[in-house]
């Protein structure tokens, strides 16, 4: 794992890698199919159920009052990711197929990250306790608004067909199990404090559904129609987008006047966006599907912002740490003028 921090790879991205490579390889037919498909819905409820266990209901009530913040974070995400996704439609059939738009819109309808935010907000010197309480809300909020939005904007650009009844299942398999991790959150401290454990779990849950969605288009000979160019134009359309909403999040905490705690909170949890939450959606939302196809620019995305928020991350964290070491010596200074 030291070996690949310092390559700058990351194993969890690896890990996806490594699964859409077992799924090519060695995909799931008939009666395992069915098995892996129980499986998976049991994976993705014990994944949001360490989500509710994990999430701490004071320090989101506390953080909740920092309104003007996650308000703005929840409408970059909710309405500006939107409106490009929409945006982007101009982009087919010169640029982007049919089927890639409907991932790459699918993509602009989910929550942010959880983890990631709040790690590289960590790391940044930045407001650690708004990016816990934005990225969760988004992810809660997600659970009801990404349906939602999928049924709306993507029937109506002709992409993927939602029937209402899919919103239910996100909540029966998304929300319930979250809510009752944070009803037995007391009990389950024992568990949460082995990370490795539940680090296990989380990645876990995650490598499977990516090796049901691809092994699911490896039956379904989805990924012949994919060429070369489309998925040079798919990592170009997503390193744009990034790079578009990177720029309008740090001008807006600018004209909003968030300190720089706030700002770091601002740029990493409005400008990302979450694969956790969106693979286990995508499975739900778009069954009948080519589901692996769909998530595609989505996990292309999730790697693109991997690496640049990490790289921002680090540098702002640098920049705090040369600013504190600079305050002692500029004290003493003025005191020896005076």
């Amino acid at each position: 794992m030291k070996f690949l921090a310092k390559l700058r790879i990351d194993a969890f991205m690896l890990g996806i890698l490594a699964s859409v490579l077992v799924a090519a390889l060695l995909p799931a037919r008939g009666a395992a199919a069915g098995v892996l498909d129980w499986a998976t819905t049991i994976a993705i409820g014990v994944l949001f159920f360490l989500y509710g266990a994990r999430l701490e209901p004071r320090e989101a009530i506390q953080g909740l009052k920092h309104w003007r913040l996650h308000s703005a974070v929840l409408a970059v995400t909710y309405l500006v990711f939107p409106l490009i996704g929409l945006a982007l439609r101009l982009l087919v059939p010169s640029v982007l197929t049919d089927e890639l738009y409907t991932g790459v819109l699918y993509l602009t309808l989910l929550p942010s990250t959880v983890q990631s935010s709040i790690a590289f907000t960590s790391i940044a010197r930045g407001n650690v306790a708004g990016a816990v309480v934005s990225a969760s809300l988004s992810n809660l909020i997600g659970v009801f608004v990404t349906p939602l939005l999928v049924m709306l904007l993507m029937e109506t650009t002709g992409g993927a067909t939602v029937s209402p009844t899919a919103v239910l299942s996100i909540v029966l398999q998304l929300l319930l199990p979250f809510l009752a991790g944070q009803v037995l959150r007391s009990r389950m401290q024992w568990l949460l404090k082995h990370t490795a454990v539940t680090r296990v779990v989380d990645r876990g849950s995650v490598y499977l559904v990516v090796y049901a969605a691809f092994s699911a288009g490896m039956v379904e000979h989805i990924w012949s129609g994919i060429s070369p160019w489309s998925l040079v134009a798919v990592v170009g359309v997503c390193a744009g987008m990034l790079a578009v909403v990177l720029s309008l999040t740090s001008v807006v905490s600018k004209l909003f006047g968030f300190d720089r705690g706030d700002r770091i909170v601002m740029i990493f949890c409005g400008s990302k966006k979450s694969l956790a939450s969106g693979l286990p959606m995508a499975t739900v939302l778009f069954a009948g599907h080519a589901v692996g196809l769909i998530v595609l620019p989505l996990m292309i995305f999730h790697q693109i912002q991997l690496f640049t928020c990490a790289s921002l991350a680090g540098r702002w964290g640098r920049q705090a740490e040369e600013a504190e070491a600079a305050q002692p010596i500029s004290q003493e200074e003025s005191t020896v003028a005076a």
